[in-house]
């Protein structure tokens, strides 16, 4: 018997079966709230449940026998001896008693008898797989339980519960729904497709409420008057009502909503971690025992003003004069109730918004049309019949909207503190001319408008002036679309969010950061990544030098912000200033277009003249068009031709051309020049006529049509071919005009003169196109070496930011490929850190880490569509070492369930996985029908088979814990198979000793510091970085911009 803490109990006992006196052994464990048997020690799901608050009594009857009686049914157990026999009663009595004196401490699972359904989230009939009948399933926190029935729910009295924190659900087909746990499937099937719904929507929630965090609610439950709902009194309660500052249970939580955000902010202690700052939490644990922070509290519940005037001039509010007294859990309080109006209170927004300036004073009023007041984003257009005509003011720091302007009492008002986000829309929106929005904190949206725009305008400014905090008023100079306050991190502290100011105008945000005296502009086109984390609840904007997450503490302002952001991010016309730019101000349609072609497409033949499919160039270009960020040009995936037919038809199709339509003709006009440096002269004072998009764009054209031209006699495209095929594409004509093509040659021919091209810049270009001759050179000789081929690896998940692109050697070995990884992001490998690169099958759902000292370029070779390379940290890496180095032998033996799979005669096992016994030596896996067999059925070489852990999910293997075996014999006859493991612990020592006797015994290399001093040793011709530009956090940047120097590709695309 072990005692593995107190209160709890495990060991074997015996229970009398079907009614009989033929007892069966089962492992028992007690704990605080239930009684348990297993079939067996390791089982983590029990085979029947009992309450401990529905016990009643437990009494001996002798021989090593005792009976436990719950209200409707009894128990009866047989112990190994009398001395444990009497050693569980004395244990199972204490608990009872305890439970008895303790009334109020109910078990979730006396959930009908304590009249607590309201605790239940979802119940009713399911079908489960390897069940007869239908069963009762309870979804109720954190916990899904299995009952045989609804009699048995109702006494209380199940056959296991499932803990979620470890669950995750998938939807399987119209009816059915898997819950994956580490341990076992369960496959479950409803009665309908609404009903499926239902039950996967109540589980993922549950799984929600099992990962929360439940630090906060620790602490304040130290609290005794903490541990129980402030309303009924039930334990252990979640919830709080932050500005009463009080505690409160789920069910309790839901009365309180109902009054409304205005009486009360009811927030999760689990789950809304960004509210519970330090101040809050000691708010909640001190309203008992701090009598400043009682008195304050009193005061402000019997009617005290939060704004009251102190009659100091130095601090006006009893929140500047506690922020003066230091007393932080005053402010906490007061901030919270701010905008409160006696008896209702009023919801405060964040913890760190206080105003420690005035607002300043501002006075309009007249005609306004307005809506009612909305809950959700205007999605549809509002006709004018919607408006009602109202009479508004402006004053004393509240928007007041009357019936008309002879009524004395208002039909509403906005507190300007309660504003978060103003927001001008674009004329005719909707019925009325000019209308704007108005969002305040409780989540409410008021839409106004006018016919007259200037109008519209002046209401907009005083608005805006009224709400916005001092320190931002330069924002107020903004023609802004939309202006607020939202939280941020940003910088090199991303612990506190703070406030700043937020101005969008056309595709610049304008932010005055929390510790910024000045505003500083985001260029949201020139963004190097746009993208959202989490749900809805942080956009994450990456600059060159910076990365910005903007917070969503309210979902509906911040919605309209996030789509905002994102519509000024993108292109939004059909001129070159209109689209998405890189740092140089080149568009990056055109960037990721010449990238490309640079590194795939230099030496094909008729680059430019040759036409790609037609439909592949609209659909690439409307993507680029659309969001080039999101776009990544891949050889295999876009062909040369159709990416050169996309930048064509792009400069095409510019809306006012390159050269533009007011200075076009002056540029034709310069061809005729005949003195040549007259004719360079005048180019050169064109160029400084260009706008400076169209002026970075045309250079970096002209740049890449050089290059291109330095390899003709592979290409087939001299100076001479390229301007007859760019000539009419850049100046939009229909080719009869010889001069276009003259501009084009000229511009290629002298371009170092015509853009000052340097020689710095020439040696880059020059290093450019010797590198690239003799990685040529090297390909069509069959001697290719480093640099040669480059592939996509991925930095822990398979995503668009955490790509890697690295030329792989046919020397590179997996160890070294995971360090090159590592560095780039400037990752230190810790003590029993263990980074491996991994091999990928996605049909297959499987993985496979590879050993450090495998080669990477055949597995690159032989890798499918659906496959793909990712280095992470192999985190059972330490328990193989340690069991490999524990056990004696090198051999491993043991029962594993067996699948193989089809192969294409349709012969092979037809269905499910079928128990069978392994042998695995150094030498060969053999596999028995049984124990006792002595001839193998079947047997394999180590040194053939490749195995992957996983096994996909459609063959429903009996557990998590599995391979997927790939076996090719000398004839190059391939098989597969899967194996099941009944723990992750028989998986581990499984697999460790695959990769022990397939890896003669080295599992991970004993010194690693001889893998980066050898690789330091590379041929750097073509450097060591990716020739495409990364993407990620701000110091991620600047380890990438320092790697790029020795890259010349790279460094050419800023010339």
């Amino acid at each position: 018997r072990e005692q593995h803490r107190p209160r709890v109990g495990c060991s074997t006992l015996c229970l009398p079966h079907m009614g009989s006196y033929i007892y069966q052994r089962r492992w028992v464990k007690l704990d605080a709230d239930y009684l348990r048997y297993f079939d067996g020690e390791k089982d983590p799901y029990s085979k029947r449940f009992i309450p401990v608050s529905s016990i009643s009594r437990i009494t001996s009857i002798g021989d090593q026998k005792f009976e436990v009686i719950t209200n409707n049914r009894n128990f009866v157990f047989r112990a190994e001896s009398d001395v444990d026999r009497n050693e569980w009663i004395r244990t199972l009595q204490q608990i009872v008693e305890e439970r008895k004196s303790k009334a109020l401490e109910r078990t979730s699972i006396s959930l009908t008898i304590n009249g607590a359904t309201d605790l239940v989230d979802k119940s009713g009939f399911l079908e489960l797989r390897g069940f007869k009948h239908k069963l009762f399933v309870v979804v109720a926190g954190d916990k899904v339980f299995l009952y045989k029935n609804a009699e048995d729910y109702r006494l209380g009295i199940g056959i296991t519960y499932i803990e979620m924190n470890l669950g995750n659900v998938k939807e399987v087909d119209r009816r059915g729904f898997d819950l994956t746990t580490p341990y076992r499937i369960f496959s479950f099937s409803a009665d309908s497709d609404q009903e499926k719904e239902e039950w996967v929507e109540a589980m993922q929630q549950s799984i929600s409420e099992a990962l929360s965090n439940s630090e906060v609610a620790e602490r304040i439950w130290l609290v005794e008057s903490n541990r129980f709902c402030a309303d009924c009194g039930s334990p252990k309660p979640d919830w709080a009502s932050i500005n009463l500052c009080v505690v409160i249970c789920k069910r309790c939580a839901g009365e309180h909503r109902g009054l409304g955000p205005g009486i009360t902010k009811v927030r999760s202690l689990k789950m809304d971690r960004k509210v519970w700052t330090e101040e809050l939490i000691e708010a909640l644990c001190a309203a008992v025992t701090t009598s400043d922070l009682a008195e304050t509290q009193a005061l402000l519940f019997c009617g005290a003003a939060v704004n009251c005037a102190t009659g100091d001039p130095q601090c006006p509010t009893p929140l500047a004069l506690a922020e003066k007294s230091g007393q932080r859990l005053q402010m906490e309080f007061l901030l919270h109730n701010k905008t409160s109006e006696m008896p209702r209170l009023e919801v405060g927004g964040s913890e760190e918004k206080p105003y420690s300036v005035p607002l300043p004073s501002v006075t309009h009023n007249g005609f306004l049309y307005k809506t009612p007041s909305m809950a959700k984003p205007v999605s549809e257009r509002k006709g004018q019949e919607e408006f009602s005509r109202r009479w508004c003011t402006l004053q004393d720091g509240i928007l007041s909207y009357y019936e008309n302007d002879r009524n004395a009492v208002p039909n509403g008002e906005i507190k300007v503190e309660e504003i978060v986000c103003l927001v001008n829309n674009s004329p005719h929106t909707h019925g009325i001319e000019s209308t704007f929005e108005v969002y305040i904190e409780t989540e409410r949206l008021y839409l106004f408008g006018l016919e007259s725009p200037d109008s519209a305008r002046e209401w907009l400014k005083s608005i805006a002036k009224s709400f916005v905090h001092p320190r931002a008023e330069e924002l107020l100079a903004l023609d802004f679309e939309r202006i607020g306050r939202l939280h941020y991190k940003g910088g090199l502290n991303l612990e506190r969010a703070k406030e700043g100011w937020f101005a969008l105008a056309g595709s610049v945000l304008h932010v005055c950061f929390e510790d910024s005296e000045r505003q500083e502009p985001l260029q949201l086109r020139k963004l190097q990544e746009l993208s959202i984390q989490g749900d809805n609840e942080v956009l994450v904007l990456v600059e060159r030098r910076r990365t910005l997450y903007i917070q969503g503490e309210r979902k509906l302002d911040f919605l309209g912000w996030v789509h905002a952001i994102q519509k000024a991010a993108g292109s939004s016309g059909d001129t070159l200033s209109e689209q998405q730019l890189t740092e140089s101000d080149v568009p990056l349609l055109v960037d990721r277009c010449i990238d490309y072609i640079t590194q795939c497409g230099l030496t094909s033949e008729g680059i430019y003249r040759k036409s790609g499919q037609n439909s592949k160039t609209t659909s690439l270009l409307e993507m680029l068009r659309r969001d080039a960020r999101s776009v990544r040009l891949k050889e295999g995936e876009h062909q040369v031709d159709d990416v050169a037919n996309t930048l064509k038809r792009f400069f095409r199709d510019l809306g006012d051309g390159l050269f533009t339509r007011q200075w076009g003709q002056d540029w034709l006009r310069a061809t005729a020049l005949e003195d040549e440096e007259a004719k360079i002269s005048e180019y050169r004072r064109l160029l400084g006529t260009l706008p400076t998009v169209n002026r970075a764009t045309l250079k970096a054209l002209i740049n890449h049509l050089f290059r291109v031209q330095r390899f003709s006699a592979e290409n087939q495209m001299n100076t001479h071919n390229l301007a007859i095929v760019f000539g009419p594409t850049l100046f939009q004509t229909d080719g009869k005009d010889y001069k276009a093509g003259r501009v084009v040659e000229d511009l290629i021919s002298h371009y170092v003169k015509i853009f000052n091209v340097n020689d710095q810049e020439m040696k880059k270009q020059q290093d450019e196109i010797m590198a690239i001759m003799k990685m040529r050179e090297a390909a069509s000789s069959g001697t290719q070496q480093a640099g040669d081929f480059i592939c996509t690896v991925y930095l822990e998940e398979k995503k668009t930011e955490a790509e890697q692109h690295v030329k792989i050697p046919a020397t590179m070995t997996a160890e070294e490929l995971t360090f090159e990884i590592l560095d780039r992001r400037k990752i230190v490998m810790k003590e029993k850190d263990y980074w491996s690169c991994f091999e990928v099958n996605e049909r297959e759902e499987a993985e496979r880490p590879l050993h450090y000292s495998e080669k990477v370029l055949p597995i690159l070779h032989c890798l499918g569509t659906e496959s793909y390379l990712v280095v992470k940290k192999q985190m059972s890496m330490e328990n193989m070492l340690i069991y490999l180095a524990s056990r004696v032998g090198d051999c491993k033996h043991g029962m594993m369930k067996f699948r193989e799979e089809r192969n294409l005669l349709g012969l092979g096992l037809s269905t499910g996985f079928h128990d069978r016994y392994f042998i695995l030596n150094s030498t060969c896996l053999r596999l028995y029908k049984e124990v006792r067999s002595h001839k193998p059925e079947k047997e394999w070489p180590v040194r053939n088979l490749k195995v992957y852990l996983g096994i996909k999910k459609k063959l429903r293997p009996p557990t998590c814990w599995g391979f997927t075996v790939f076996y090719e014999n000398e004839k190059h006859e391939k098989q597969q198979w899967y194996l099941c493991c009944d723990t992750q612990a028989d998986l581990r020592e499984w697999f460790a000793t695959f990769l022990h006797v397939q890896n003669g015994g080295a599992l991970w290399p004993s010194e690693t510091s001889k893998v980066r001093a050898s690789r330091s040793q590379q041929d750097s011709r073509l450097g060591n970085i990716s020739l495409i530009p990364l993407r990620g956090n701000e110091s991620e940047m600047r380890s990438s911009v320092a790697a790029f120097a020795t890259d010349p590709l790279t460094l050419l695309r800023n010339v």
